[in-house]
């Protein structure tokens, strides 16, 4: 939650009323205000952007790296880092460079304004004539004639950073569709004037904008942020501080003076996000640091009052807390303002509550409770305030749909048509959270009193046994829709994240399946089941995936708290199995079959995740790899491979993080091969660290759900065995 949410006990309601109008009015356009207008504003990549493509034919020249266009770390707008454009024209020749719009999940490519803005900066002065010549196409295949940029601008000085402004509408169409400037997916830089000389450009901040009036882009931000906060780690430090709700901060920038140097600007964030993630692998570095607000044009506040921080070297218990807290920080910084839930990811729509992720954040919240990152009241309050809106949020046979509008309370059905219902599987990872929780928060106060009261009722409220759709009403089915019924016709079966959903069935007091239910759906009376599987020496012994061992979240989504120690079905001691199949995906990327670079017995973990192509991927061994891979499926494989996990923890942060750590721990994704990291946080993949990190610490979040009274006696009806000798591990690399 934005620090800045809270008013004086001096306001009276009216007052109180209208400062949370104006919070939830900046919270809601939070990413809007950066979705719907930024361009390009840095790459995460080093070296070249990932977005770009460039190619040039002979005699003509264009410098890039693997195809695309480098980046350049010593002149920036948005820091750390600009886009390097390098050319020479020559007569028969040509070139071209194309920059495209980051598509993150849920992203609209909808732009507010009507003009392209970009700020340029040459080593030397540059006349209009010499400068390239732009086109513009959009999503649904329109394009542009090429237009000449320096018909945009006047001369360029050396060294000198120029705001251009580039109307989008008017620009002749040449394509069947015309040009839509709304759509806007790509900017193409061309060959200009063949003058046969180098010429270099950075470029920077681009972003799509109305045009304004000179009196509105000199007006400074109406407040400096306050309360600049710094903490220390090994290799990074943690800035936080409280933003102005002024819709006209564009960005925050910061600045840092290392070990007594002169401030820079080392760094952006967007408007909305109050933390800043400052690498600098150094774990003997002193860092001093001032933060502004400044619009796009660069009119600027004041900074803060400077603080000081040291990084210092950390033991290991020390680096698996700091990945538990930075990890827990998206549901608690980043959650969705008016119910407290979690957001489907981020950047990504303010609104777009994800059912499932808010299950995982509750765990981890109950992580952070224990371990003093937040306090055990403000747990509750939070905690409170997700039940009463579940309360009256769409439900449909007491079953939530996968995505809520946070706003309204009502479904949203992001998947398709279809998806307008219940989600059973987002629903059995909520109420996961939920009943830790109400084991968790046992005080005798009135507000845990009504939180696990809250929390009973809602469990209660599941009608389970709605969802055996069939005439043989032998399995359960993922999802209902009170327009379409089950449609969808999604059964629940086999091996992968669903057996929460069937224990939780089974175990519900008012609305229960029958315990075969867990033989005939989830093991489908064995078939696939029982089959022995070898993958590099290691033996599995669960369901079957063609080819393929499976993604790790199969693993973990389900044993977030449900405890799989101890006991067995017919087919495997899960525990014993989750932990081979860690160690099969920790063995496969040490053969890499794919030669792909970056693999190792330190960098490990295939599991669903978007990839470079900015597409959802259920990546495996064997079957689905192009070279991504997923922190979230190395790290919270910890409770079963303590050893490997914390490898790849330390290789990650130690080797690669000024790419790969953010202010939410590890980024979702990355890809070495293609120099691509991912730019969102999901909700589904920064808990599950938070939560196996300490179940391999502690055992606290499977102590605390299986202490629920409903769980016991499940096991006992389905015919689960006890089984205290797992699996033979193999050696964790």
């Amino acid at each position: 939650m934005p620090q800045n949410s809270v008013p004086s006990a001096r306001c009276n309601h009216a007052a109180r009323l209208l400062v949370l109008l104006l919070w939830l009015a900046s919270a809601a356009r939070a990413d809007q205000h950066y979705s719907q207008e930024v361009f390009f504003e840095n790459s995460l990549s080093a070296d070249s952007y990932p977005y770009s493509h460039g190619s040039a034919s002979a005699p003509s020249s264009l410098k890039l790296v693997d195809q695309k266009l480098p980046v350049e770390t010593s002149e920036f707008i948005s820091g750390p880092n600009a886009l390097e454009l390098t050319w020479n024209s020559a007569p028969n020749g040509g070139w071209d460079a194309e920059l495209s719009v980051y598509q993150f999940r849920n992203r609209t490519i909808a732009w507010d304004g009507d003009s392209l803005y970009l700020w340029l900066w040459s080593p030397h002065a540059i006349s209009p004539a010499e400068l390239p010549q732009l086109a513009f196409s959009d999503l649904d295949n329109g394009h542009t004639a090429p237009v000449p940029l320096g018909s945009f601008t006047a001369a360029l000085p050396a060294r000198h950073w120029t705001r251009v402004r580039v109307p989008l509408s008017g620009l002749q169409s040449t394509s069947q569709n015309p040009f839509a400037p709304r759509r806007l997916g790509t900017i193409l830089f061309l060959q200009g004037a063949a003058d046969a000389h180098p010429h270099t450009l950075y470029l920077d901040d681009l972003r799509v904008e109305a045009d304004q009036p000179a009196v509105q882009t000199r007006r400074m931000p109406s407040a400096p942020p306050t309360a600049l906060q710094a903490h220390a780690f090994e290799r990074h430090i943690d800035l936080s501080w409280t933003g102005a709700n002024d819709p006209l901060i564009a960005q925050y920038v910061v600045y840092r003076s290392l070990n007594g140097g002169p401030y820079q600007p080392v760094g952006v964030q967007r408007f909305g996000v109050h933390r800043y993630s400052d690498f600098l692998g150094d774990p003997h570095a002193t860092a001093s640091y001032q933060v502004s607000a400044r619009t796009s044009s660069l009119a600027e506040s004041p900074r803060t009052p400077a603080v000081t921080a040291k990084t210092h070297p950390m033991t290991d218990d020390e680096l698996l807390t700091m990945v538990e807290e930075a990890s827990f920080r998206f549901y608690w910084d980043a959650a969705e303002s008016n119910s407290g839930m979690a957001l489907e990811s981020q950047p990504g729509p303010d609104h777009l509550i994800a059912t499932g992720a808010s299950g995982f954040g509750i765990l981890a919240s109950v992580v952070a409770v224990d371990r003093h990152f937040i306090s055990r009241e403000q747990a509750v309050e939070r905690m409170l305030r997700i039940a009463r809106f579940l309360e009256h949020a769409d439900h449909f046979h007491g079953v939530w749909p996968h995505f809520i509008d946070g706003t309204t309370g009502h479904a949203v059905a992001l998947f398709g048509i279809f998806d307008d219902g219940a989600d059973l599987v987002e629903t059995s990872f909520l109420m996961q959270g939920l009943l830790t929780a109400r084991q968790y928060f046992n005080a005798d106060t009135a507000p845990e009193r009504e939180l696990r009261t809250r929390i009973t009722a809602l469990w209660q409220q599941v009608d389970w046994d709605w969802f055996r759709a069939t005439p043989r009403r032998d399995a359960l089915f993922w999802h209902w829709s009170p327009d379409y019924a089950f449609h969808i016709a999604n059964r629940l079966e086999g091996w992968n994240e669903v057996m929460i959903t069937y224990l939780l069935a089974i175990a519900s007091p008012t609305h229960a399946v029958p315990p075969s239910l867990y033989w005939t759906g989830y093991t489908r009376d064995g078939i696939g089941y029982g089959i022995h599987h070898t993958y590099f020496g290691i033996p599995l012994e669960q369901g079957y995936v063609p080819g393929s061992p499976g993604p790790l979240f199969f693993t973990q989504y389900s044993f977030l708290g449900y405890d799989p120690r101890g006991f067995r079905d017919t087919y495997t001691n899960y525990f014993g199995n989750n932990r081979n199949e860690s160690l099969v995906s920790q063995a496969y990327s040490v053969a890499n079959p794919g030669k792909f670079k970056g693999y190792s017995a330190q960098s490990w973990g295939l599991t669903a995740v978007d990839g470079p192509d900015d597409r959802y991927h259920e990546y495996k061994p064997f079957v689905e790899d192009d070279g991504t891979l997923a922190p979230t499926g190395a790290i919270s494989a910890y409770a079963y491979t303590p050893a490997a996990s914390l490898a790849a923890l330390k290789h990650w942060y130690r080797d690669l993080g000024a790419q790969l750590w953010d202010i939410y721990g590890f980024r979702d994704s990355f890809n070495e091969e293609k120099n691509w990291y991912s730019g969102i946080t999901m909700g589904l993949n920064q808990a599950p660290q938070t939560v196996m990190i300490e179940n391999g610490r502690t055992g606290l979040i499977w102590r605390m759900f299986m202490a629920n009274p409903e769980i016991r006696p499940m096991q006992q009806a389905i015919g689960l065995q006890p089984d205290p000798s797992p699996l033979t591990p193999a050696k964790e690399q």
